[in-house]
């Protein structure tokens, strides 16, 4: 009996993250994980609070930002 043979790997990603949503998310969320960070190291509840909403907030402009168009795939909506 003959083995499959496995799919072959991609060598080059095309888009790999690099979209304006992509990295906007990531800037954003990366930033509310240093305030939070901080907050934590510093004490303070209420900026420990602001932090994760800062980091909720960047996951939806990914996902906005995505939906308008400036994802991978550049089509609005996917």
């Amino acid at each position: 009996m003959a083995q499959k043979q496995p799919a072959p790997i991609p060598l080059h990603h095309d888009a790999h993250g690099q979209s304006v949503a992509s990295w906007t998310s990531v800037s954003i969320i990366a930033l509310g994980a240093l305030v939070g960070t901080i907050a934590v190291v510093v004490g303070r509840p209420a900026l420990l609070v602001a932090a994760a909403i800062v980091v909720i907030l960047g996951a939806v402009a990914g996902k906005v930002l995505a939906a308008m168009g400036f994802g991978v795939s550049g089509k609005p909506g996917h």
